[in-house]
């Protein structure tokens, strides 16, 4: 599942890669959006995992994996710093959303392995790094456990965000299109955000968090609640830095609604894509 050695920025590449598909595999399998012929059958030590695969017999399962694609072009690109999954219950509101943060940096001079709150901050070493990304997928797997049902009628659509400095103006990944999101989107329940956790490289940070009705949680680790939740969000705050999040409320309110305006400045816009939204009508 994982490369054997993770030393190479393209070893860290593949890694990030699979860590994407995986969790969202996970998650579609989880929350049980598409049957079980759409998905094959890997496993990490004890646990079995759900792979997505081009299942030409559910047209919605060969969507995601053209999305996923599409997001690991504009990953090779480093083009890319936020990507999220939303399943919306309405028009204008969503249930559930998952967030896929990227960061990319240099190779750095070693540095002592530190864990804190279920994340490996600096994993340089081939194998913590994979120790990090086994806590990453099954913690995932135990919070999609204790997940209530979902409503029957589900749309999902997956959306990203760039780093502004260096993406084109006129670039899309394949599958992907402008964002045409005429206005805020706002959280049709009591939001619960939960970090699922986060693996680092030399070269890449992908971050893992989940916001879900508060009512849907059967029971969930205290370590992985962020509190003062939100109930809107807006493509600004998607991707608050952590630190941020932690010293100001103000921040973590504002955190949800989609809007293309960049809190930098009135003149710079958050560049966003998204692919046609996914109705979920018949989940299996």
């Amino acid at each position: 599942l994982f490369p054997e050695s993770i030393t190479t920025e393209q070893q860290s590449l593949v890694l990030v890669k699979r860590l994407l598909a995986v969790s969202v595999s996970c998650i579609t399998y989880m929350r049980g959006l598409f049957p079980e012929s759409s998905y094959g059958t890997r496993y990490l030590d004890d646990l079995c995992l759900k792979i997505l695969r081009e299942d030409k017999s559910c047209l919605g399962s060969l969507q995601i994996v053209k999305w996923i694609q599409g997001c690991f072009d504009a990953l090779e690109k480093q083009y890319v710093s936020l990507g999220f999954y939303a399943l919306s219950s309405s028009p204008d509101h969503f249930t559930e959303l998952y967030q896929f943060k990227f960061k990319y940096k240099k190779k750095v001079p070693q540095m002592d392995i530190s864990s804190n709150h279920r994340e490996f901050v600096t994993g340089l070493c081939s194998e913590d790094v994979k120790q990090a990304s086994r806590l990453l997928l099954r913690t995932l797997y135990l919070l999609m456990q204790d997940l209530g049902p979902l409503p029957n009628d589900i749309t999902l659509t997956m959306k990203l965000l760039y780093y502004n400095d260096v993406t084109p103006k006129d670039y899309q990944p394949p599958g992907f299109k402008e964002d045409a999101s005429p206005g805020d989107l706002f959280f049709g329940g009591v939001p619960l955000n939960l970090r699922v956790g986060s693996v680092s490289t030399d070269f890449h940070l992908m971050k893992v968090r989940v916001t879900t009705d508060k009512k849907r949680v059967r029971k969930a680790d205290s370590n992985l609640i962020q509190k003062n939740g939100p109930t809107e969000i807006s493509h600004q705050g998607l991707d608050c830095e952590e630190e941020e999040e932690e010293e100001s409320t103000k921040i973590n309110l504002l955190n949800l609604a989609f809007s293309q305006e960049e809190v930098i400045g009135p003149e710079k816009k958050r560049k966003v894509s998204e692919p046609e939204r996914l109705p979920l009508n018949g989940k299996k």
